[in-house]
């Protein structure tokens, strides 16, 4: 994710195309991204629907369940946080998501076909500076044995737990921040997962009917069914990590504190988003220059 000396706002440097299917959906989908004016944002496109804007921001969040919909005037865009991650974290400000249905791919079930394309576009730096808000107070959510919170610090960072019944998951904890580990290699390739007792009750629910051993990990009672195996001893964890950096790009600009999550998901990393920006007086929104000013030498 971009760091206090990224002092100006990025794009991409040229248009790069993607296409699969929806994981939820299962139907193929076409996907361009695109540079974008400074001060843009993230914003998808319907393609075929004439163009129709939904702006990657908390007041267009519509669903939170197995993945993180966005909605504008009844238009939707789903499973939008594997490539919000990767777009975050490779420092991108302004994009265009165009797309010609209603569902981001599920590509490989991770977010690294989403860093090869934006590293093959390239970025373009923009002349407008980069403003970050800086969470000044804590602000925590408690959901029984679930938790989320973020707290004042000098740098962007995640502490993420998890705590599962599986023997090959079971509790896995994850301490990660831009400067120390490198996404594109350590965050980005962990694929989202799922179980194989439960795949026939969320098929029957319209769930995962893209889903397969090509774009998830699948869990049996007692081993992972793919062929493969895993790519880290705790994917698990290291892919509830991508996809929080990914729900934190709704806050609209780049976060600077302490991200504290322990069993959370999609709806508990919107919760948090939500609460921090009501919660005015916990956050400053600063430039680059005002954070070096503020931040104490090391």
């Amino acid at each position: 994710m971009p760091n206090q000396t990224s002092d100006k706002q990025q794009t991409l440097a040229g248009v790069v195309k993607l296409n699969g299917v929806g994981l939820h959906t299962g139907v193929p989908v076409n996907l361009f991204l695109a540079p974008a004016p400074a001060n843009t944002g993230i914003v998808f496109r319907r393609t075929d629907l004439e163009g129709f804007v939904i702006k990657a921001r908390a007041a267009n969040v519509a669903r939170v369940s197995y993945a993180t919909s966005l909605m504008n005037k009844g238009v939707l865009i789903s499973t939008t946080e594997h490539l919000l991650s990767a777009l975050a974290a490779l420092g991108v400000d302004n994009a265009y998501v165009d797309l010609d249905n209603l569902e981001v791919p599920i590509l490989d079930g991770s977010a690294a076909p989403f860093v090869q394309a934006i590293v093959c576009a390239g970025l373009r730096r923009q002349r407008a500076r980069r403003h970050y808000l800086r969470v000044v107070e804590p602000v925590e959510i408690l959901d029984e044995t679930r938790r989320i919170a973020v707290y004042p610090s000098d740098a962007f960072r995640i502490t993420c737990s998890i705590d599962f019944s599986h023997p090959l998951i079971g509790q896995q904890a994850l301490e990660w921040s831009p400067g120390a580990e490198d996404y594109a290699s350590e965050i980005a390739p962990a694929r989202t997962f799922g179980f194989l007792h439960e795949v026939e009750k969320l098929r029957a629910a319209g769930l995962v009917r893209g889903g397969s051993l090509q774009n998830a990990v699948v869990l049996s009672g007692d081993a992972v069914v793919n062929p493969e195996g895993l790519r880290f001893a705790d994917e698990f964890v290291r892919h509830k990590v991508l996809d929080l950096i990914g729900d934190l790009v709704l806050l609209g600009y780049p976060l600077i504190g302490h991200v504290v999550a322990r069993c959370a998901g999609h709806a508990l990393h919107y919760a948090l988003v939500s609460r921090l920006l009501e919660k005015r007086k916990a956050w400053r929104l600063m430039s680059s220059s005002e954070l070096a000013r503020q931040t104490p030498a090391a």
